[in-house]
């Protein structure tokens, strides 16, 4: 056996581990009864511990080294590069702090649920205080490794290869015109009466068209099923996806859009290429690139008009029977809803508009968290001041709807924000790409047929996997390096210049 077939027989047995690791999370946020919490913290921290000792026990280096000598095929010298990352990302690692990590985010975690509930920041601040102060420890050591900034060694665990001084440029750039357009599209539509649906929308309701509107997207549902949470997430394996959402009764937009959000989550996964499933090259190039796939469906194809002509009898056969009309549910009125704009609190609720300026208000805090800038203590009141200065609305007090709406900090995931607006961008170039190159692009989404989009998207992202970089594949996909003026011509495009 090759030194490579033993580096590939290893790490699809580490890839067993995460599968169980996977499924063991979800369960933990959609089914796990409140008392199995302290056992099931344990037990991940366990199963990371072994997952640790595995990706760098001694073998791992002997092997790497006899490979690079090997005669190896393109995925296979892709896959070599990937598992060279991994090992160098884990071996600077203390297992003793890995392990304190899952426990200390695992309470934090669990605890965050309640605390977040009764807007209680005084007894969650003291759980953030060590998730942050292991953090910190974690960036220290990810730094003496690569060479970067504490904040973007975090960062690179989402985003490789992603640096903060690359971020800034991007996100001055978006507050450079955001807050302004944000104003222009707020008056545009304050001359366009809304119709909000009224009523009771019957939760098994919302999830059978839910389900619907899946299926017609292209999820695999021999591969996947839906589930609620208390926070919408895609988890999981590419065999065995598992998507969830949450329900309002007064309301089906949210979860509707929390569905189709999480399957183009979905839609990635089970896309990723069969045959390295079990390899790191063949997992998801990034958390950018993952939101992107999201957003694409979200934002990019879901709320045009095409899809909401698409939607609006399906929408009035589900929730008010099928001979129902009126202008709450005419097509007109349902793509006012699906592109209304609005200065909101909650960043899972907000528009696209906004959307960015949320991201990058937790980017800089975070950034400043981990540089040792700021302690936990600052966050309420840092939050509120920028609030105040992005969106122009007030948090004093209001910690549920502020510094406590996000699980990603009590669960240390700190580096991840950015990358959900990395995605927002990244998904405007793509889908204008897309639709330069499809021909009927839209037509076809007026009728519900998503099969074209979702085989191209196969073929340049899905079944990529890690093979090429994320400015490799950007640019083989779209002809172009990442640029902002597609998200911004977007918005324009939709909001003012198309919104009448």
């Amino acid at each position: 056996m090759s030194n490579y077939q033993k580096l590939h027989q290893h790490f699809a047995r580490i890839n067993d581990l995460h599968h169980v690791q996977a499924v063991a999370g979800w369960d933990e946020a959609a089914m796990m009864p409140a008392g199995g919490g302290e056992a099931r913290g344990q037990a991940l921290a366990t199963l990371d511990v072994l997952i640790h000792g595995m990706v760098t026990e001694a073998g791992v280096a002997d092997w790497m080294a006899g490979a690079a000598q090997e005669q190896l095929e393109p995925w296979q010298q892709a896959n070599l590069r990937e598992i060279a990352r991994l090992y160098r990302d884990a071996t600077c690692m203390p297992a003793d702090l890995v392990e304190q990590q899952t426990l200390a985010t695992s309470r934090s975690e669990q605890a965050w649920r309640r605390f977040r509930a009764e807007n209680n920041w005084q007894e969650m601040a003291p759980l953030l205080t060590e998730v942050v102060n292991l953090s910190r420890q974690e960036a220290s050591v990810r730094a003496d490794a690569s060479g970067l900034s504490r904040y973007d060694a975090l960062l690179d665990t989402y985003e490789p290869d992603m640096t903060s001084a690359r971020l800034d440029p991007m996100f001055a750039e978006l507050k450079s015109f955001l807050p302004g357009l944000l104003d222009e599209i707020l008056t545009e539509q304050e001359a366009r009466p809304l119709v909000v649906p009224g009523g009771h929308f019957p939760i098994e309701s919302q999830r059978l068209f839910g389900l619907e509107v899946m299926q017609t997207m292209g999820f695999d549902f021999n591969h996947g099923r839906l589930d609620i949470s208390h926070h919408p997430f895609c988890g999981g394996v590419p065999s065995d996806v598992r998507i969830t959402t949450r329900y309002e009764a007064n309301n089906f937009v949210p979860a509707l859009m929390g569905v189709i959000h999480e399957t183009g989550h979905a839609l990635y996964e089970q896309g990723l290429p069969a045959d390295w499933r079990d390899q790191p090259v063949g997992q998801a190039l990034s958390s950018g690139m993952h939101e992107s796939q999201s957003l694409l469906m979200e934002m990019q194809a879901c709320r045009t008009r095409e899809f909401l002509h698409y939607l609006t009898p399906k929408i009035r056969q589900a929730f008010a029977g099928e001979d129902a009309a009126g202008p709450a549910s005419s097509e007109d009125n349902l793509h006012q809803l699906y592109t209304r704009v609005n200065r909101g609190y909650i960043r899972v609720d907000a528009d696209e508009v906004t959307y960015p300026l949320h991201v990058i208000l937790r980017y800089e805090l975070e950034r400043d968290l981990i540089e040792g800038r700021m302690e936990v203590r600052h966050i309420p009141d840092a939050w509120h001041e920028r609030m105040q200065r992005y969106l122009g609305l007030s948090t004093e007090g209001n910690y549920r709807d502020g510094c406590l709406q996000d699980v990603h900090w009590p669960a240390g995931l700190f580096g991840y924000f950015p990358t959900y607006t990395l995605g927002a961008v990244t998904a405007a170039q793509l889908f204008a790409a897309a639709r330069e190159q499809i021909p009927g692009l839209m037509s076809q989404i007026a009728s519900g047929d998503f099969s074209t989009l979702v085989a191209w998207l196969r073929t340049h992202v899905h079944q990529q996997g890690k093979f090429l970089g994320f400015d490799a594949l950007l640019q083989e996909a779209t002809g172009s390096a990442l640029d902002v003026s597609h998200f911004r011509n977007h918005l324009r495009g939709r909001y003012l210049d198309g919104a009448a």
